[in-house]
């Protein structure tokens, strides 16, 4: 497959602050060229970079893909059974960071049951056939107890901490009280060892009215996590309802609201909870009105980008472009928003080894981007 490059100028934006109040600086248009690395995939969901240039790529059938560095696609064996309804399949894939070492790869996905489905982290290891392919030989290391019936809001991405633990987000499952609910994972973010157990010094270990293994409660549909590179702390990005897209700095035993606040409000037009803040319950550090679908996020760190460093790219799937969110520390400065003209859905956005940004546009003839000054 041949490379397809095109010309896309990028437009700016303005987003609302937490007050609702004021906007956001504009940033000055630019542009750059756009590389097609590999089209023909079914609603990507998530990719990863191999250190040889080639990636993974999950789709959310239930289809892994290895995808080399020419953009020729493998499946890759041995992924394992996706419950595949609405929101539910084969979600994120990350590699463990010592990867050249141990070849591991680490896969969230939605786990069918007789009691619904849940989202559960896998863990493999990526070995090479005798006939040229791939394959993974690992088994599913946690499921979350967040069962339900339906494909609502399974989250889930992953982001290793730079003490080796990982972090995984779990959605609501379309039940919001939930997540309020010590004892369930749904609505949450877990901190796991790489095999899956709760971390030792999670802050509810020994708490027999909480799951071990959870980080922080009050979540909706977190669907983008990274860690920030300038702090080593994970940062998460979660669906609002009709409004209210959160970024969050998730902190160890903090309660993150949902639903008993939110900035946006019910599909119906409704209000949400009590309102907009309440003592004892966190703050997200920026929101969205009208909500834009996040899904994917990155920091940017490369030179290829100097105009963009440290600064932080969210996916958007119902807005239809990329977001490049400006930041002071923890504050959001300002927001342009990039891709406008493709008019796509941008499930994953990713920081490459080589420097350059990649994201998956979301749909049934999705591709693989890669972003060239």
């Amino acid at each position: 497959m041949k490379f397809r490059t095109f010309c896309l100028p990028v437009l700016a934006a303005m987003s609302l602050s937490l007050t609702g109040a004021t906007t956001l600086p504009v940033a000055a248009q630019s542009s750059f060229n756009l590389e097609t690395v590999a089209e023909g995939l079914s609603y990507p969901w998530s990719v990863a970079m191999l250190p040889d240039g080639g990636f993974l790529v999950t789709e959310r059938d239930g289809a892994l893909k290895h995808v080399d560095a020419t953009g020729n696609q493998q499946i890759v064996e041995g992924v394992p059974q996706v419950f595949a309804q609405g929101q539910g399949g084969l979600l994120d894939v990350v590699l463990s960071p010592d990867f050249e070492n141990d070849a591991t790869v680490y896969l969230t996905f939605s786990q069918g049951s007789p009691e619904g489905a849940g989202t559960s982290l896998f863990k493999a290891v990526l070995e090479q056939t005798q006939s040229g392919g791939y394959a993974l030989k690992g088994e599913t290391v946690f499921a979350g107890n967040n069962k339900a019936y339906g494909g609502r809001h399974f989250g889930s991405r992953i982001a290793f901490a730079p003490d080796g633990t990982l972090f995984m987000t779990i959605g609501d499952r379309g039940d919001g009280d939930r997540a309020q609910v010590t004892s369930d994972h749904t609505g949450s973010v877990l901190r796991l060892t790489t095999d899956g157990s709760p971390a030792p010094d999670n802050p509810f270990v020994g708490d027999d009215s909480y799951k071990p293994e959870i980080w922080s409660i009050g979540h909706r549909n977190p669907q983008s996590a990274a860690i920030n590179p300038a702090t080593g702390v994970l940062w998460t990005v979660e669906h609002g309802a009709r409004g209210g897209d959160e970024i969050n700095i998730p902190e160890a035993g903090k309660n993150y609201g949902w639903p008993i606040i939110s900035y946006g409000r019910h599909y119906s037009g409704g209000k949400i909870g009590e309102g907009t803040s309440k003592p004892g319950l966190e703050q997200p550090i920026h929101y969205w009105d009208p909500s834009i679908a996040p899904s994917g996020m990155a920091f940017v760190t490369s030179d290829t980008y100097p105009d963009w460093k440290g600064d932080l790219l969210v996916g958007a799937l119902r807005g239809q472009h990329l977001s490049k969110l400006d930041l002071s520390g923890n504050e959001v400065v300002g927001e342009e928003q990039l891709l406008t003209d493709l008019g796509e859905r941008i499930r994953d956005v990713r920081q490459g080894p080589d420097g350059y940004i990649y994201v998956l546009t979301d749909s049934d003839d999705g591709r693989l981007i890669r972003l060239v000054p």
